[in-house]
């Protein structure tokens, strides 16, 4: 599971790093140029994880958070092999 809090219509997309919420919880930030209508923001959210993660689009669901900021997404995968490229991503 992948917390995640999306900024659309930002000027460049991009993965900005962790943030922390009010309650401790941690999410990756990510921007993307794409602006929130009709899941045009999701769409850009998951070809940007699946470009940078080397993973297919379809193995990215968007569990909670659909027209929220702050997404949850399920990833299928090497968890070891996707926990280290987003370490490597956000350092």
């Amino acid at each position: 599971m992948l917390r995640v809090r999306l900024t659309p219509n930002a000027a460049a997309q991009k993965i900005c790093g962790c943030f922390d919420d009010a309650d401790g919880e941690e999410y990756l930030k990510i921007s993307v140029t794409a602006v929130p209508e009709k899941g045009k923001a999701n769409k850009d959210l998951i070809a940007l994880l699946s470009k940078k993660l080397k993973l297919p689009k379809g193995a990215f669901k968007i569990v909670s958070g659909e027209t929220d900021r702050y997404k949850k997404l399920e990833i299928s995968g090497n968890v070891d092999m996707i926990v280290q490229t987003l370490e490597n991503l956000t350092e």
